[in-house]
């Protein structure tokens, strides 16, 4: 009389072969031969035989048992619920199975084992205690087995209700950075129409070609670091154009990288804000250095380095940078991390340490 454990599977995959194991596990086999060997010995006061015949016959029950149970669990059908199978299946080996002992007893004589008194109480008592124990070890098993159901969807719709907070967080902290970004591009590009310089039209151009390419990625779920090093080196070359005896820029993003997902105007707003904080106030001329490699198999180090007039002690995170940080986290997960380190003689380096992605 098997105490049934449940599949090992109990929310299998949409076209997987079976809905459950045919033969059952380890486990349940080691559980079928104790709770068999217990039941041999609670039968032992009540009946004559030798204990090393009633430990056989209740294991060859309990065996009986646990593979009607497991195969009726794998049986497609649409007649009745599964579990109402499992159930009835349970309930006619627990009265066939003490039966095939008898006839073997006897030889196939089923005569002679209707005519013997003593062997037709014992079959009777069998098959009771096996329907009893095999029933209840079923729905036991099936209860174990929606219960752990119903904890791994609960996880599947916690998990799922977690990225999609993520997203939407993602996507609100996007929106904020987004005009953060174009308001202070178009002040840079406003204080050379107002000063009258000559460069303003050609400024205009660029600024106009510049958001043409980068617009459709502001939204873009799939953008790649190889499209944001596209849209830094765009930037770098509208901002040169502003100052051109100002700003030098290089950007050595590994080609390796270009692949990688990577939220949208993440690494630009660390070149905006080193344009704006760093180079602009300075009355020396600055250069910007983008950068990104792979450091080990899951990290990947990226940075943005000015010569500019560096951290001053009022110098705080502003949007761009409060944000950047909390979209890398919700993008990237726990690990991340954004630093600000002063340079020597002077100027700021900003690290980014994220878990590599394909």
């Amino acid at each position: 009389m098997p105490s049934v454990s449940p599949p090992a599977d109990p929310t299998p995959r949409a076209g997987s072969p079976s809905a459950h194991r045919v033969l059952p596990s380890r486990r349940q086999l080691i559980q079928v031969v104790l709770v068999a060997l217990v039941v041999s010995v609670l039968l032992g006061p009540l009946v004559k035989n030798p204990f090393i015949e009633i430990a056989g016959e209740s294991l060859f029950v309990a065996m009986m048992l646990l593979f009607s149970f497991t195969a009726a669990g794998a049986w497609r059908q649409a007649v009745i619920p599964r579990w109402a199978a499992q159930v009835l299946a349970i309930a006619a080996a627990a009265m066939m199975s003490p039966l095939v002992v008898q006839l073997f007893t006897f030889g196939g004589d089923l005569s002679a084992f209707l005519g013997s008194r003593a062997h037709v109480r014992g079959y009777v008592l069998v098959a009771t205690v096996a329907v009893i124990v095999g029933t209840f070890s079923a729905v036991r098993a099936l209860q174990s087995e929606r219960a752990r159901g119903q904890a791994l969807r609960h996880a599947l719709e916690r998990e799922t209700l977690q990225r999609q907070a993520a997203d939407t967080r993602l996507g609100l902290l996007t929106a904020q950075i987004q005009p953060h970004f174009l308001l202070n591009t178009l002040a840079n590009v406003q204080e050379l129409v107002e000063s009258g310089s000559p460069r303003a039209g050609p400024v205009f151009r660029s600024l106009i070609e510049y958001l043409r390419a980068a617009m459709p990625r502001l939204q873009d779920g799939e953008a790649t670091l190889g499209d944001e090093e596209r849209l830094v080196r765009a930037y770098l070359h509208l901002m040169q154009m502003r100052m051109p005896d100002r700003l030098e820029f290089s950007v050595t993003v590994d080609p390796a990288l270009g692949g990688m997902r990577f939220p949208p105007m993440a690494l630009l707003t660390l070149v905006e804000n080193a344009i704006h904080h760093g180079i602009d106030p300075s009355c020396d001329p600055g250069k910007v250095e983008v950068g990104g490699r792979r450091i080990d198999k899951d990290t990947v180090q990226l940075w943005v380095a000015d010569t500019g007039v560096g951290l001053s002690e009022h110098a705080g995170q502003g949007t761009g940078l409060v944000n950047l940080d909390a979209r890398l986290r919700a993008f990237f997960g726990e690990g991340t991390r954004v630093e600000l380190t002063e340079q020597a003689p002077h100027g700021v380096r900003a690290d980014i340490r994220v878990r590599a992605q394909a």
